[in-house]
């Protein structure tokens, strides 16, 4: 929290819209003319789909199926090599002898599309999903959930000393273990879950699985299996996309007679890179003509494509810069095609009027970003799914968590932003990319086609090629609400034992001693207990933790905070800060607290904001400023508290439509849903105390129902 933070949109000053690219915008003529390098002819005739066989087990799923009731297991295997089909049939043994499965993700949009596929496949009834903002048939015996529900119920069962009601648990896209950001969830789940209960980790891109598989074994003594399958299923080619429309190879051919030789840059690269002034596809700041590169694609039967760019706008630009032969060519498409569209969309109504419709039913291609609708972005997903589609342009978010791989994908550029910064892409992410081309079943082989310019490097492209998956590092941390969920359960020499089972620990241990012994994972383990200690001391100063370390009553209901800033929100129920008598003020006041970059302060009309909210909101931050002072001092971080998102929150949940609320917002309809979501976990946590705040907790469930409307919810209607 900012005490000098100026509110915003008091000088009535008007909101400043995003600029809207005009739909109707007409491509470029043609500028290229579609051309190959010659020995790329006997790899175009490997194009086409695979003849249709029944389904056989690869040998590395069968020995993941056979691990998995032996102990631990680890699967790395590329993208679309069939790790789902382990998990259905490890489920399946156990739901046969009458046991339970929670199966943990780290994407909602993921999530949602496991449950709706495994809903299929073992009925309804057997299958329920716990998300923050969705709980259905939570007592089914087959659980799909995000990887945050399933700790929390950890923290739950080590409270009561009960058993977590669970038999077989699936980690998926593992590799989410060093992801800055939600990787110490991932290892907390993993220390906390009784040995008795198997894990089966599944991911593309781990580099250090045997590390990864020492340290299971080192804290849950048993076996830990790791399986590889390093064989894409769909063979890669790697192309290069000249600016003249030919494609090259990318690297060069190995050379059999010489042996260790290594594949280098194709003739054709090196000289693109050595030239004075290199032809370019477009000029600066201008994005390429998107319908003369789709006709050298289609010249070659390389689509559907999909076009990794460099950010959201430059996704919706390039629809505008596509043309309609793909469906003048197939009119019989184009008819399917909007036939879906309808049927997609039937339910939808905000999806049915979405603006980028019209690209779709007369080109054929679709953005698809953070920024849109979750409905939308399901539409795009299922049309490319289908095959309806010539291209999808998509950042590089799509590569996680989404399933439609298409024939051929195409980079941009050579890094990405990481919330911070713009950083050169990771072998894994450029692996989850690349491993998007190539259908299998529908594909006999898939490209991966780099496109020159201003933000790609392609020497960094040529080594992310065959590089080696990046290692995972662990991300324990500790924060308030590990604190005092371990404090529940635990005394601080329990809690400093935890810490000496850290994957931070055996790491470090590893590099001091070559193994993880336990002298050096128990003197690596000295600074995340010191920082425990730390946080501890600030809850016994803040009176939520008594002299001899157990939780106080404010402690108890605090831990039942799961959420960014427990400690902040929890002073200020106890201060009575909160409305509690108003769900829309208490749904805009809990939005302030939601930590959204896309959610900062922006210039407010003054007739947007209501002096109801204004005035709760100022009296809270106003009355909240010493303890976040001393947050400050004491070196915990704290968040400003921004008037924007708690004002567009407010709207939303006080009934005003959506359509208004986006347009008095500065968020992208995408990021808007993120914000109500959000919001809606944290009060779904508020709505948990009330024990204590009986009518705090009525009005922050009123404030979730009344937030959890279309196009909110559209996206679990499928």
């Amino acid at each position: 929290m900012n005490p000098s933070h100026k509110i915003p949109g008091r000088t009535g000053n008007k909101p400043q819209f995003r600029k809207r690219r005009n739909p109707d915008r007409k491509p470029e003529s043609r500028s290229m003319k579609p051309g190959a390098d010659p020995r790329l002819k006997a790899v175009f005739a490997k194009i086409g789909v695979p003849e249709a066989r029944p389904f056989i087990a690869d040998p590395f799923q069968e020995k993941a199926i056979e691990a998995v009731g032996k102990g631990d297991c680890l699967v790395m295997a590329p993208t679309g090599s069939g790790k789902t089909y382990i998990a259905e049939q490890a489920i399946e043994k156990v739901f046969r002898e009458g046991k339970r499965a929670w199966y943990a993700s780290p994407l909602k949009a993921l999530t949602n599309a496991i449950h709706t596929a495994f809903s299929r496949k073992f009925g309804e009834a057997n299958v329920g999903i716990l998300t923050g903002d969705r709980k259905e048939n939570p007592d089914a015996p087959i659980i799909i959930g995000t990887t945050e529900i399933l700790r929390n119920q950890l923290y739950d069962a080590m409270h009561t000393c009960e058993d977590i009601r669970c038999d077989l648990v699936i980690l998926d896209e593992a590799h989410y273990l060093g992801d800055p950001d939600r990787g110490v969830v991932w290892e907390e789940t993993i220390i906390y879950m009784p040995p008795r209960v198997p894990l089966l980790m599944l991911s593309a891109t781990i580099g250090n699985a045997d590390e990864i598989a020492g340290w299971l074994e080192s804290i849950r003594q048993q076996t830990c299996t790791i399986i590889r399958a390093k064989r894409r299923m769909v063979p890669l080619q790697p192309l290069f996309f000249h600016p003249g429309g030919t494609l090259f190879p990318f690297l060069m051919e190995h050379d059999e007679k010489r042996p260790g030789s290594k594949k280098g840059l194709h003739k054709k690269v090196i000289q693109y890179l050595s030239a004075d002034r290199p032809p370019q596809l477009a000029p600066p700041r201008r994005l390429p003509n998107m319908a003369d590169i789709l006709a050298v694609l289609r010249h070659y039967n390389l689509l559907p494509a999909i076009f990794f760019l460099k950010s959201r706008s430059d996704c919706d630009a390039a629809i505008t810069l596509c043309d309609e032969v793909g469906l003048l060519a197939d009119p019989e498409r184009g008819e399917l095609l909007s036939k879906r569209m309808d049927e997609l969309t039937r339910y939808w109504p905000h999806a049915a009027r979405h603006p980028q419709r019209m690209h779709i039913e007369k080109r054929a291609v679709a953005a698809h970003h953070s920024g849109h609708l979750p409905a939308w972005k399901m539409v795009v997903e299922t049309l490319m799914s289908e095959g309806l589609l010539d291209a999808v342009f998509a950042t590089s978010t799509v590569a996680a968590g989404v399933n439609f791989p298409a024939r051929t994908v195409l980079i941009a550029n050579s890094d990405r932003f990481n919330g911070t910064e713009f950083m050169p892409l990771s072998s894994t992410e450029f692996h989850q990319m690349t491993g998007r081309a190539g259908r299998r079943g529908m594909d006999r082989i898939g490209f991966a086609v780099a496109l020159p310019g201003k933000f790609m490097d392609l020497r960094h492209f040529g080594k992310m090629i065959n590089a080696p998956p990046t290692e995972v590092e662990s991300q324990i941390r500790i924060d308030f609400s590990m604190a005092l969920n371990l404090l529940l359960s635990h005394t601080p020499a329990m809690i400093r034992e935890i810490m000496e089972r850290s994957f931070a620990a055996f790491r470090i241990a590893s590099k001091l001693t070559g193994k993880g012994s336990k002298k050096a994972s128990k003197g690596a383990a000295e600074l995340l207990f010191a920082d425990f200690i730390r946080h501890l001391n600030f809850l016994k100063d803040k009176n939520f933790v008594n002299a001899d370390d157990r939780l106080s009553e404010d402690g108890m209901w605090a831990s039942q905070l799961r959420i960014d800033q427990p400690v902040l929100v929890a002073e200020g129920f106890r201060l009575r800060l909160f409305s509690e008598n108003n769900p829309a003020v208490m749904a805009g006041l809990m939005a302030s607290f939601v930590n959204e970059r896309e959610a900062d302060d922006q210039e407010i009309p003054s007739d947007l904001i209501d002096e109801k909210l204004l005035k709760a909101f100022l009296h809270l931050r106003k009355n909240l400023q010493p303890f976040a002072k001393d947050m400050v001092s004491r070196g915990f971080p704290v968040f400003p508290l921004y008037l924007t998102p708690a004002v567009t929150v407010y709207h939303w949940a006080s009934g005003m439509p959506w359509e208004e609320v986006h347009k008095n917002s500065p968020l992208a309809e995408g990021d808007l849903v993120r914000l109500l979501l959000r919001t809606s976990e944290n009060l779904r946590h508020v709505g948990n105390l009330g024990g204590v705040f009986p009518e705090a907790s009525k009005n922050a469930m009123a404030a979730v129902n009344a937030i959890m409307r279309e196009p909110v919810t559209d996206a679990y209607t499928l």
